[in-house]
């Protein structure tokens, strides 16, 4: 296939400088039709997706045992599906989980500080596979890791309108080691990621419905009007920001407040997902927080565009309270729907049985005190979270986040050839960490900022969507100015960070129309990076799953001192 030209202007077909790569010519082949198309998008996303299910499901049983903060949420999701509460164990518990003591667990509840969706989804596979397979302990954090890419490659395609712009920040996804890595582990961080980027999805949605119905609205409005006064216009004009007291030199046409869209089921969506994100961890409640009021924003916008006259004070003041309605009350429900168990049973932490509070099957007097001891419970949690200031090791103060400087180590254990025939090297190591591919992660960090600086250039709806889901899960973090974190909270807001690497790999591109040769360097050079990051990614796969490996391969992954 020749390369496209650019016509001269006069109509000639005398062809000028070429434009596009090989690139440009091999996706033009593979999209030629629609059919086309969808064949390209289903291969594509199929490959991502098996990758992502291999790196996480090969060996899932491996290490062998207890892995990090498994300790706590795999017997809690045991128990928890056992008897609708966490059960406290004895002293020994990972020695019991170690042999076999699965059951060996006390009648006495456990003080436990998140809510209970999470360990419900780790021990809810446990029930259907068997608590004595490893595998088991973290198949559903597993599925819920794979289920996050093709995802986001929904979110991708649907942020960016591009297939290509959804398998890119989804192949990093795939291919990442700290994502590998927390979806290896049976603890609760990956459910929140997952639940996070599905109301992610869903405020996409939303935001074109809300558009849509704000558009039908006005143009009905116009109808009416333009029946009884044929001076108001049938077309709408969006309303220009001004910020001048002083009045129009006419009166605008539009309306003066617009409806109230009670209608929102992508919205009521949004809140589902976010609110099951809450269920699991508390810090989902800032991405409920950060959503519902980008949407007012949203809607703002849309007001303003579909011509309404009282666009922000409509959004606010009119929308906005509506949307508190539909988002609290649902939210609320999910949440104590969540703790059914602790509640039907008034034996988990804090329980009414304990303090022999039930009055004879009276159900208001059995929920009045459930409540109040509920939100007593709540209390404590909070004020647990509020001085959590325990020592680690792997501490990473939020402000190194972005830098990766201080992953966290899951696992190691050193292996003498001596007592185990299969280490072939004077020592090996069996590691477990969370490291992210280096490449990939400071792209990411660097494409953060990228999208900050463009804000000031030339805003666009895409760099406004990720910066706040970014600043969603990393501001209440770094506003905190606490010590005693870890950088594996990251996950949540990863997948925002390869939409951000994307969109400034984008940029570096250029486009199809740029002159070939410029065009032919700019993808070569990211052909070449990607080639690259999934080298470093095999590397560095055996310090994110188990592999025993050499002493001296261990320590070439430790590229900063913060690593080791």
């Amino acid at each position: 296939m020749t390369a496209p030209t650019q016509l001269q202007r006069d109509g000639a077909s005398t062809p000028t400088t070429p434009v596009g790569s090989w690139a440009d010519d091999l996706w033009g082949r593979w999209t030629a039709s629609p059919q086309a198309r969808r064949r390209t998008e289903w291969i594509l996303v199929g490959i991502i997706t098996l990758v992502a299910v291999l790196v996480r499901f090969v060996r899932l049983d491996q290490p062998n045992g207890i892995v990090f903060d498994e300790i706590y949420y795999v017997p809690d999701g045991w128990t928890i599906t056992n008897n609708g509460y966490e059960s406290e164990w004895p002293e020994n518990k990972e020695d019991l989980w170690a042999t076999g003591g699965y059951d060996e667990y006390l009648d006495k509840a456990e003080y436990v500080v998140h809510p209970p969706l999470g360990k419900y989804l780790i021990g809810i596979f446990m029930h259907l596979f068997g608590a004595e397979h490893v595998w088991a302990w973290r198949f559903g954090v597993a599925l819920f890791g794979a289920a996050s890419v093709p995802l986001l490659y929904l979110v991708g395609k649907k942020l960016f309108r591009s297939i290509a712009m959804g398998a890119i920040p989804a192949a990093m996804l795939a291919i990442d080691g700290h994502a590998i890595a927390m979806s290896r582990t049976g603890i609760l961080d990956i459910f929140v990621m997952f639940f996070v980027l599905l109301g992610f999805l869903f405020l996409l949605y939303d935001r074109d419905d809300q558009g849509r119905q704000l558009t039908s609205w006005v143009a009905a409005w116009r109808q009416r009007e333009h029946a009884n006064d044929p001076s108001v216009p049938l077309e709408s004009t969006p309303v220009k920001w001004t910020s001048t007291i002083d009045p129009p030199a006419t009166r605008p046409t539009g309306p003066d407040w617009g409806p109230v869209l009670w209608r929102r089921p992508w919205f009521l969506a949004m809140v589902v997902a976010l609110a099951l994100a809450t269920s699991v961890k508390w810090s989902g409640l800032y991405y409920l927080a950060f959503y519902c009021v980008l949407t007012v924003a949203l809607d703002a916008y849309n007001r303003k565009q579909a011509g309404i006259t009282l666009w922000l004070s409509s959004a606010t003041l009119k929308q906005g309270p509506v949307s508190f309605l539909l988002a609290v009350p649902l939210t609320i429900v999910i949440y104590l729907a969540s703790y059914a168990g602790w509640f039907i049973t008034g034996r988990g932490f804090n329980g009414i049985i304990d303090t022999g509070a039930w009055q004879g099957g009276n159900f208001f007097e059995w929920a009045k005190l459930s409540l109040s001891h509920f939100v007593d419970y709540q209390a404590q949690v909070y004020e647990f979270h509020s001085r959590l200031a325990a020592g680690h090791s792997y501490n990473s103060a939020p402000y190194e986040w972005p830098f990766l400087l201080r992953p966290t180590a899951f696992q190691y254990t050193y292996i003498d050839p001596a007592v185990d025939p299969s280490c072939h090297a004077d020592q090996c190591v069996q590691a477990v960490t969370s490291l992210s591919n280096p490449l990939l992660y400071w792209l990411g960090t660097i494409a953060v900022v990228f999208l900050i600086m463009m804000m000031f250039v030339k805003p666009r709806w895409p760099y406004v969507a990720i910066l706040v889901s970014y600043a969603a899960g990393y501001l209440p973090w770094l506003l905190t100015g606490r010590t005693s974190v870890y950088h594996f909270y990251v996950i949540v807001w990863l997948p925002f960070m390869f939409l951000a690497a994307a969109l400034a790999l984008q940029t570096l591109a250029g486009d199809a129309k740029d002159p070939r040769k410029q065009r032919t360097l700019a993808v070569n050079l990211i052909a070449g990076f990607f080639a690259l990051a999934v080298l470093v990614s095999a590397f560095f796969y055996p310090v994110w799953t188990g592999l025993q490996i050499p002493d001296w391969y261990f320590n070439l992954t430790h590229w900063l001192p913060g690593w080791y």
